[in-house]
């Protein structure tokens, strides 16, 4: 095949706003399984541990990411877990049959273990309650431990061991994937939107500053969605204030084209959530709008053959660790630029997860620490999408896969921030073969200069990055640049992007 330079345009103006972006849109997720805790946030024997059993060089790296928010316990184990076993001295925690993940929990890191983690990182604590094989009594004793003063037995109790002042934690989601048959305590969407109304009206009377977070469907895959938004928020809607999504996609048929187009099946998932939400907005003539929660999203099938092979009840077994490559590293590029175009709505976003399982860090237990592939477009777009989300007007030539129609080579989101007078393009291009030059009309902005681009490149589709080899970074040798208030953006066959610009003095 000839290689050759498409060519696409994009046309900017900083009145053409979506949202203020919500941080929590770059939160993520540790969930009390694999090696997630206990040989990744947590290891007491570890040289960089500090009096907590933290691992520090754990803690720098999601630091760097500047990770607003954390969402905890879980996931699939959060449906059999009880809340108690993780509180008081260690000495005296159980340990469980984890039934969800065939492991055995230990219980050393808990509720209190894990707040106190999370602030030493700077993020925020998104709170799971069990709402498969406990409920409404559970759930409130949970808040009342976290949220409460003092002068009742669960708050209490928590300064009793050691923790005077409540968490004071904000958001809670109402249970995980209840629709699932390998949840335990499945419901239809009737039984769980009955309990998830209840629950959630208990814990709003404990304490009316909270917001919640009622399941969506487990994903756009699931033979009864959007039936079950519809039903469980037929339910849920007076008391809740988001709906969850989840999404995974993996490359199966090892076909690179239709892989990257994965995001055309995420953003109309979205918007069939939205639409549904909606629906019931107008069904109850309500004034109130209920906002999205993406609190599950990411690259997830590398691991599944090996997972089939681990044996079952042992302590922090190597579960679900995918090893990540270059093309993932650029689907989850697009999957952000996503989440980003559709921040109007979507206030919460976790990528599951954040260390060891599925995540962009992984560690050797009592060992190093290392950089995935996917952590790069992480990174940028934490560090540097933080402002107004703008709506592009763009043009660009389009190719068919194997699953989509009419996929655009180019993929972006772009970012203003006022404050700092700084506009930020994440472009992919997806395009296997060939350049891609955008041609972007950034006249409203006034005078502009480029700070950096930023590249994320490599030859091999199935580059990985490992403890020793650093095979896929990025780096800022980007061959943009501006000519007559245009910026023109060279962006290298299959890459992901971020073009910095700032008001020049």
């Amino acid at each position: 095949m000839k290689k050759e330079t498409i060519k696409a345009e994009m046309m900017l103006d900083k009145e053409f706003v979506i949202s203020e972006i919500d941080p929590r849109i770059y939160g993520s997720f540790i969930e009390q399984l694999g090696r997630a805790v206990y040989g990744g946030i947590y290891e007491p024997t570890h040289p960089t541990a500090d009096e907590n059993g933290f691992r520090q060089d754990v803690m720098n790296l999601v630091k760097q990411l500047e990770v607003p928010i954390i969402r905890y316990p879980g996931g699939n184990m959060v449906s059999a877990y009880n809340w108690e076993d993780g509180i008081g001295p260690k000495e005296n925690r159980p340990r469980r049959l984890e039934l969800a993940w065939s492991a055995i929990e230990t219980n050393q890191v808990g509720t209190n273990e894990f707040i106190d983690w999370s602030k030493a990182v700077g993020a925020e604590a998104m709170m799971a309650v069990n709402l498969g094989t406990r409920g409404i009594d559970a759930a409130r004793n949970l808040l009342e431990y976290c949220n409460h003063p003092g002068g009742t037995y669960w708050s209490e109790l928590r300064r009793e061991h050691g923790y005077e002042q409540p968490h004071k934690i904000k958001t809670w989601c109402l249970g995980n994937e209840m629709d699932g048959p390998w949840q335990i305590g499945q419901k239809t969407a009737h039984e769980y939107g009955r309990l998830a109304a209840e629950t959630g009206k208990v814990m709003k009377l404990a304490d009316p500053t909270i917001e919640l977070v009622s399941c969506g469907s487990s994903g756009s895959g699931m033979p009864t969605f959007p039936e079950w938004e519809a039903t469980t928020l037929e339910h849920t809607y007076e008391f809740v204030d988001y709906i969850s999504l989840h999404q995974y996609y993996g490359n199966r048929d090892n076909d690179t084209a239709n892989y990257l187009a994965n995001t055309l099946d995420m953003d109309n998932f979205i918007k069939t959530v939205i639409a549904t939400c909606d629906y019931i907005k107008a069904k109850k003539r309500s004034k109130k709008t209920i906002n999205l929660s993406f609190d599950e999203w990411n690259v997830w099938f590398h691991s599944n053959d090996q997972d089939n092979e681990l044996e079952p009840w042992s302590i922090a077994p190597p579960q679900l660790e995918d090893v990540y490559t270059f093309e993932d590293a650029i689907l989850v590029g697009s999957m952000i630029n996503t989440l980003l175009k559709h921040s109007d709505r979507i206030k919460i976003a976790c990528m599951a997860q954040l260390v060891n399982v599925i995540a962009p860090i992984m560690t050797e237990t009592g060992g190093g620490i290392w950089k995935q592939t996917i952590f790069y477009p992480y990174y940028y777009t934490s560090v540097y999408g933080r402002g107004t989300a703008l709506n592009s007007i763009v043009k660009s030539p389009k190719y068919d896969s194997k699953d989509y129609t009419d996929v655009p080579y180019l993929d972006s989101s772009v970012v203003y921030n006022e404050e700092h007078e700084e506009l930020v393009i994440f472009a992919v291009n997806r395009h296997l073969e060939n350049t891609l030059k955008v041609d972007i009309d950034i006249l409203s902005f006034g005078g502009l200069e480029i700070v950096e681009h930023v590249v994320l490149e490599n030859d091999n589709v199935k580059a990985t990055n490992t403890l020793h080899q650093q095979q896929v970074k990025p780096h800022s040798e980007g061959q943009s640049f501006i000519e007559d208030q245009k910026l023109i953006g060279i962006l290298p066959k299959m890459s992901w992007n971020m073009i910095r610009l700032r008001k020049s003095n």
